[in-house]
């Protein structure tokens, strides 16, 4: 049997002592700060008791509710029970050694991607700390981290921060650095903000159009908003080589699905709007790729986009890109239907639904059997 004794100084409890004998030894385990009440000391002895009554039986596996005491007990007393024999401690990975190595292991990544991680590591030690085992990485503080950062971040942005920490946490069991992924069950919430999406209308396109300065830009705004090219990324690698007049249509690379076999690239129509600003565009210059100016700098094309808006009359526009994008993705699968709209937009019919499609009240019209 165990007993407890309260430790005074000065007549102020400054912790408990956890007793027993072994043979003629006392020993004892001490529990200072206030961190430790007497309610936690009671329950430790319990503990103590119980592991006392493992050694002299021969019980080598805890029973569950030891197991369980165990799993959300401090390290320090882990630590406590592992100095006084009862228990072994392995050598646990901190949550700084856990980054450091998956990133270090991450050497198949695009930058921007290797960015998004480093970003969700900043956001990560905003709760956990840096030198904690990551075996006490539990649900319930996942779940604060979760609101904290909602009550910082946008959803969408939430959303990916949470990604990316589960797929460290995955890794993490795959090393058995941990026997299960705490954030199983913890749902992350959505990617997409809809207060940012914006259909960019045909109308506003040949608005967009008359304003761009040169050929290039026209062939730029006519890729994303006609072609449905990701942007900057799809177009560039575009090149003149992938363009096909005779059969009317031509290659775009996707660095975005490339990991995904057959996804690499896909073959786009050539739209006859689209075509039109191409072919311009082609009998004006010899170069390799269509986007030739940019192809030595870093593809900023968001403020030269706006300044492009502002000429054409109309008012910002927030992720023009992916919203010009969205825009020809609605045009194409009422056209010309899911299957082909996945092809040629390139991506599954299940983001198409969740991501692009949007009602328009000509959808409503039709389903009340009114023309819009």
């Amino acid at each position: 049997m165990a007993t407890l004794s309260v430790d005074r100084r000065s007549g102020k409890v400054v912790g408990y002592n956890v007793q027993w004998h072994e043979g003629k030894r006392r020993r004892t385990i001490h529990l200072g700060g206030k961190r430790y009440t007497k309610k936690t000391a009671e329950r430790f002895k319990e503990i103590v008791e119980a592991f006392l009554f493992y050694r002299r039986n021969g019980i080598t596996t805890p029973e569950k509710p030891v197991e369980n005491w165990l799993q959300k007990a401090p390290t320090e007393l882990w630590e406590k029970l592992a100095k006084a024999g009862f228990i072994t401690v392995d050598e646990q990975k901190t949550c700084q050694q856990l980054w450091d190595t998956f990133l270090k292991h991450k050497t198949d990544i695009k930058p921007k991607t290797m960015d998004g991680y480093r970003d969700s590591q900043v956001k990560f030690f905003e709760v956990f700390l840096p030198s904690e085992p990551v075996g006490k990485i539990t649900a319930d503080r996942l779940l604060e981290w979760k609101t904290l950062l909602l009550s910082r971040y946008a959803t969408a942005s939430v959303a990916g921060y949470m990604k990316n920490v589960k797929a460290v946490l995955n890794w993490a069991v795959r090393q058995d650095w941990i026997a299960k992924n705490p954030m199983n069950g913890i749902t992350r919430g959505s990617f997409r903000n809809k207060d940012k999406d914006r259909i960019i209308t045909m109308e506003e396109y040949f608005l967009l159009l008359n304003a761009c300065p040169n050929q290039e830009w026209r062939v730029i705004v006519a890729l994303a908003r006609i072609g449905g090219l990701r942007c900057p990324s799809e177009l560039q690698q575009l090149r003149w080589s992938d363009v096909d007049w005779t059969q009317n249509r031509f290659v775009v690379r996707s660095p975005k699905t490339e990991q995904h076999a057959g996804h690499g690239e896909r073959m786009v129509p050539l739209f006859p709007d689209l075509r039109v600003e191409l072919q311009k565009h082609f009998s004006d210059n010899e170069n390799e790729f269509v986007i030739q100016s940019y192809q030595r700098t870093n593809w900023s094309l968001y403020e030269p986009f706006q300044k492009i808006v502002r000429k054409a009359g109309l008012e910002k526009v927030v992720r023009p890109f992916d919203n010009m994008r969205m825009s020809r993705s609605n045009e194409v699968v009422r056209q010309y239907g899911e299957i082909k709209e996945s092809l040629w937009i390139g991506h599954t019919q299940k983001v198409m639904q969740e991501h692009y499609y949007q009602l328009t009240d000509e959808d409503f019209a039709d389903a009340a059997g009114e023309a819009a």
